[in-house]
């Protein structure tokens, strides 16, 4: 008997057992109780959920029907701009950039989101193995693969008017009311309400299934200190006194401190995931599981009868979670807080698994044990701002590009790098005689912290792109909950020019944030800035060393959040005490949250696909993937269905996949989430046997660059019975990887 089949005869079970013969279960959460005694279920939105719109998309011009809503020309997947729209290289144009309509924000957020979770070039595997024109079936198309239907959105608060959880769920017309299914996408990184859309987006409507997509408390939320703006909901921007009530987010902080700030420090912005307060993370969980509650109540809005207002429950409609990086994260963790049933199966791909300890389970590799592993994002990404610039000067980790991936080899990256590597020697962090032995040491501390030789090549792009900087100024901040007055490790956050000199945000990049940006400091439009870089404050790669006098990437920045995290002096070892740089009541506000965001690992026996890259140098598969199934194994024993599908030759960021040297090594992640999805809705749909946990062997393209387009033989399937060299076990308490 499949899922669904025994979610139907539970139902049945539940209706014959009920005294008035009603189904009593609505599956909304907060809402979904009785009818006023009638014995009749009403379906009820979700407690915190205001919904703000209902907008028809018919891919075509059509005059909106329901009241509240919009006429669109626009679909729900593509933004009305197709296969051929989304594999442009311009987004599409707005009538007047500084003032875009909420309709036009939307489209381009589709766009930009999609293009940057994957790869968006014909010779990747865009049109061919995946993309909007390909079926759910795997066909390739001349279509454009436009999908039509009805979008709700609307937004979770706490009460507070703070929390502001925006979630839109699309609602397809091809939505098989015999045969329902939701797919809950929250977004990857730090992305908006439409983050997860190349991702699950794509993957459920594709399959007739409505879709809940969730920003899970990210997102967006841009807010200039300097004039008061925020963005609303739907993307627009405005005063946050007109803004009201659609406030995606606001820093809590009064018009008197604002104007003193300001003076100091001019021009800075805010980001909502950094300066929420909320540590927004601690509930990436419940909030995918709010968006899941929430579309069930939009398919009874949609489908709901007088007779039957509660056709569709969480005991009779097939129910994936599934998403990728943090959203990845977002998914486990609902699964684990989920002890109701609403969530059916999970697809998690390269999550970041916040891992509580190391404490009773292991890794092998080929039978080797791994040393370090099991590890928190904090942790390794502040240990890794340290380390990478410097690493990525020694001679494994060399590159012969000399541009794109190569960002080391760029105009003064080289000098910078080397001077990190000097000023790590000075403080001894690291040992050696000379530049090639420091960034040999640097490289070893590396691998030593969970990363692989697999990721030795990638350390140079993913420093040289702000991946380590962008992170270790955003998540402590997170974490501590602290003000965008605090300054924490005297950073703050702001437009630069090239020089990395603070300047005002550009109006036309503000007012299209919403549709660009991904929610963290990676430049669209703000930037890390060190205050306290020698001679004038800087963005991260421009900044200047008070301790060290010269252009070190801001190494004193690095040292004073690598302590936030481990509550100590990152170069003596000592205790950090109340006059220390960082405070010791710093850092214990950062580990109480980091405290906050830990996985317990335990899926309640749901079937689970977790799919990453081997090669995946921002989130170690030592410290996420191959530490959370090690882990769920220890806990749930014989009752876990967790499966571990690990792809040599990928890694993070399918987006990036069209540069020059990454075209030549590494093979997209996203057709494996797909087919991991696929192997999850079988199961569920009809009993098809889950595949078997193993690594995936791909094949590079190769070449130069441009390197030859894809083929299958590139990216082979998942097996459903794996060679002997290829299946990963679980033998006595460790995770057993083949080489």
């Amino acid at each position: 008997m499949n899922r669904k089949t025994l979610k139907l005869a539970k139902a049945s079970r539940l209706a014959t057992v009920s005294a008035m013969g009603a189904i009593a279960l609505a599956g909304c959460g907060g809402g979904g109780g009785g009818g006023g005694g009638s014995g009749v279920a009403t379906n009820v939105i979700p407690d915190g959920v205001t919904q703000h719109s209902v907008t028809v998309y018919a891919a075509t011009s059509v005059a909106a029907t329901t009241p509240g809503s919009t006429a669109a020309t626009q679909d729900l997947l593509t933004g009305g701009i197709g296969k051929s729209g989304l594999g442009a290289a311009a987004a599409p144009a707005y009538a007047d950039s500084l003032n875009p309509t909420a309709a036009e924000l939307r489209r381009n957020a589709l766009y930009s989101n999609y293009r940057g979770i994957l790869d968006p070039s014909a010779g990747g595997g865009y049109g061919s193995l995946y993309g909007p024109n390909v079926t759910a079936a795997g066909a390739v198309t001349s279509g454009e693969g436009l999908i039509p239907g009805r979008e709700y959105l609307a937004s979770l608060d706490d009460g507070t008017g703070r929390k502001r959880v925006v979630m839109a769920v699309q609602v397809p017309d091809s939505f098989d009311v015999a045969n329902p299914c939701v797919v809950v996408g929250p977004s990857s990184g730090s992305r908006g309400v439409y983050g997860a859309i190349g991702t699950a987006g794509e993957w459920g409507l594709k399959h007739g299934c409505a879709v809940a997509l969730t920003d899970a408390g990210k997102g967006m939320g841009l807010y200039d200190m300097t004039d008061d703006t925020v963005n609303k909901v739907d993307g627009t921007r405005a005063t946050r006194t007109v803004a009201g009530a659609l406030s995606h987010f606001a820093a809590n902080i009064t018009d008197a401190a604002r104007a003193t700030y300001n003076a100091l420090f001019p021009n800075r912005l805010a980001l909502k995931q950094v300066h929420s307060q909320l540590n927004p993370e601690k509930d990436w969980g419940s909030d995918t599981l709010a968006a899941a509650r929430y579309a069930l109540y939009v398919l009874n809005d949609r489908y709901g009868t007088a007779s039957e207002p509660v056709k569709f429950r969480a005991d009779n409609t097939i129910v994936i979670a599934g998403s990728a990086s943090n959203g990845g994260a977002a998914v486990l963790r609902a699964g684990e807080l989920d002890s109701t049933g609403l969530i059916d199966g999970i697809v998690a791909s390269e999550p970041v698994a916040e891992m509580p300890s190391t404490f009773g389970y292991g890794i092998t590799v080929g039978g080797t044990p791994v040393a370090g592993y099991g590890k928190q994002l904090a942790d390794f990404v502040t240990y890794g701002n340290l380390y990478q610039p410097c690493a990525a000067l020694a001679a494994p980790a060399a590159l012969a590009e000399a541009t794109f991936f190569n960002y080391m080899g760029i105009a003064g990256m080289t000098a910078r790098a080397t001077a990190r590597c000097d000023s790590l020697a000075a403080k001894g962090l690291v040992t050696g005689a000379d530049t090639a032995a420091r960034s040999l040491d640097a490289l070893a501390k590396l691998r030593a912290f969970g990363w692989t030789t697999d990721n030795d090549q990638m350390h140079n792009a993913h420093y040289g792109l702000g991946n380590a900087a962008i992170l270790s100024a955003m998540y402590p901040v997170m974490y501590g909950r602290f003000s965008v007055l605090d300054n924490v490790c005297n950073t703050s956050f702001a437009q630069v020019d090239a020089t990395g000199s603070v300047i005002a945000v550009n109006p036309v990049t503000k007012a299209t944030g919403f549709a660009v940006g991904n929610g963290t400091a990676n430049g669209s439009p703000a930037t890390p800035v060190y205050n306290d870089s020698f001679g004038g404050a800087k963005a991260w790669q421009f900044a200047v060393s008070p301790s060290t006098g010269v252009a070190d990437f801001g190494l004193d920045t690095a040292l004073c959040q690598r302590a936030l995290v481990t509550g100590v002096d990152t170069v003596t070892g000592a205790a950090l005490t109340a006059g220390s740089y960082p405070t010791a009541a710093q850092s214990a506000a950062v580990r109480a949250g980091i405290n906050e965001v830990r996985i317990n690992g335990d899926l309640h026996g749901k079937p689970t696909i977790i799919v990453a890259g081997r090669s995946d140098a921002l989130v170690p598969v030592n410290n996420n993937s191959r530490a959370y199934v090690a882990f769920n194994k220890l806990l749930e024993g014989a009752g876990s269905k967790v499966r571990y599908v690990e792809v040599t030759n990928a890694q993070h960021f399918d987006t990036f996949i069209p540069l020059s040297g990454w075209d030549t090594r590494f093979v997209p992640l996203h057709p494996y989430f797909n087919q991991s999805m696929d192997a999850m809705y079988a199961f569920l749909k009809n009993g098809t046997a889950l595949p078997p946990s193993q690594v995936v062997r791909t094949t590079p393209r190769g070449g130069v660059s441009p390197a030859p387009a894809i083929t299958a033989t590139n990216v082979p399937a998942i097996s459903a019975a794996p060679a002997a060299g290829n299946q990963i076990g679980f033998t006595g308490t460790s995770l057993a990887i083949p080489n």
